[in-house]
């Protein structure tokens, strides 16, 4: 039997330098409306609001470069002001790098981040149910579903938010 193995991705710190990248990502409109990003706006836009989002980040957000072979591929959100946990969001830029398992490494690299450097006792995080693959890396993560959220869309398509949840105990991964 053949196994694979997750992809190997580093967290690192994200530099002004980055937004460009970032913001290139909404080059592709499929991208803008899976991410929930707004379509169409000027390329200056998205670089602006991402070299702002980086330099002077809310209190209550932690966000962190995913890098594959030194490349900035995605990056993860742990966002929240309640002590002790944080909402986990996680982006793979380039829909050519989609369904090839870097979501789940970077949203694994994401908990361990959150549970051992920050110190957090609970992450939660939610999906569109009409986004498959992201449901399925939070389940695969061992998040237990907690229930239901706001309604929204995917790629056009209405759906409603599946809420899920893990604590540092049950997270086994790091």
């Amino acid at each position: 039997m053949h196994m694979t193995s997750q992809p190997e991705v580093a967290l690192r710190a994200l530099s002004v330098e980055d937004a460009g990248t970032i913001a290139g990502w909404a080059d592709d409109p499929v991208f803008c409306r899976a991410a929930d990003w707004t379509v169409g706006l000027h390329p200056d836009e998205y670089l602006a609001f991402q070299a702002g989002l980086i330099a002077e980040p809310p209190a209550d957000l932690v966000r962190l470069g995913a890098a594959l072979d030194a490349r900035l591929i995605g990056y993860v959100a742990l966002q929240g002001g309640e002590v002790g946990q944080r909402e986990l969001g996680f982006v793979i830029g380039e829909r050519a790098l989609w369904g090839r398992g870097l979501g789940m490494a970077v949203a694994s690299a994401g908990l361990c981040h959150g549970f051992v450097a920050m110190g957090l006792t609970q992450i939660w995080g939610e999906g569109l149910a009409a986004n498959a693959a992201s449901v399925r890396i939070l389940e695969r993560l061992g998040m237990r579903e907690t229930g239901v959220g706001e309604q929204g869309t995917y790629l056009g398509q209405p759906s409603h938010y599946r809420r899920f949840s893990i604590s540092r105990d049950e997270f086994v991964s790091c």
